[in-house]
C-alpha cells in the first residue's frame, strides 16, 4: 500500500478496520470501496439527516466520501485510540460495530494474499472483493473473493480466541 511505504503501519488490516469504524459512525450500509492513487474513495447508503419531511423520511440516500492518505491516517490513529471500548458481551447479530470488525477480517485476508489495488462491495453483510497482484498467482491479475455474512459473522466470533493463540515459530529455533 502506498500510503505507509517505509512505515511500520503497512497493513490493509488496520486500514480497513478504521475506515469500517468511519462506516459504523456514520450509519452507511451497502458500502463499496475502492483505492485510488492518493486515497480511497467510500460510498454507502444511508438514512438523510435533517428535518422530518414527509417526502424523504425513511428513505436512503447515497453518501460518497473521498478520503485522502492523511485522512485514512488520522482515522487509524483515532481507531487506535478507542481500541478496548466496545462491548464485548453484545451478542452477534447486534453488533454496532460490524463494519469494524467484518472490514477488518477482509484486511486481513488482502494482507494474506499480499494484494493491492484493492476493491469491494458489500450487500446485505457479505462481500466481494476484486484484488490486484495477488500473492502465487500466475503472473499479474485479479482475483476475486466472496465472504458471506454468516462467514464474516463466525470469523468475527472466532477472532478473540485466535489472538490469544501463541504466535507460531517461525525463526527455526526452539
Amino acid at each position: 500500500m502506498r500510503i505507509y511505504d517505509g512505515s511500520p503501519r503497512q497493513d490493509w488490516e488496520e486500514v480497513l478496520r478504521s475506515v469500517g469504524a468511519f462506516a459504523d459512525a456514520e450509519k452507511l450500509k451497502e458500502l463499496l470501496f475502492l483505492e485510488l492513487e492518493g486515497g480511497f474513495l467510500l460510498q454507502g447508503l444511508a438514512l438523510p439527516g435533517g428535518g422530518n419531511d414527509s417526502d424523504s423520511f425513511g428513505a436512503l440516500a447515497k453518501r460518497t466520501y473521498e478520503m485522502t492518505d492523511e485522512q485514512v491516517a488520522e482515522l487509524m490513529d483515532a481507531s487506535a485510540a478507542k481500541r478496548g471500548s466496545a462491548d464485548r458481551d453484545r451478542p452477534l447479530p447486534d453488533l454496532i460495530n460490524y463494519y469494524e470488525l467484518g472490514m477488518r477480517i477482509i484486511g486481513a485476508y488482502v494482507d494474506s494474499q499480499k494484494a493491492h489495488d484493492v476493491f469491494l462491495f458489500e450487500q446485505d453483510g457479505s462481500f466481494v472483493l476484486r484484488l490486484f497482484g495477488v500473492a502465487g498467482s500466475h503472473g499479474s491479475g485479479h482475483q476475486l473473493s466472496e465472504f458471506t455474512k454468516d462467514e464474516i459473522l463466525a470469523m468475527i466470533e472466532a477472532a478473540p480466541e485466535q489472538r490469544q493463540q501463541p504466535a507460531p515459530n517461525t525463526s527455526g529455533a526452539p
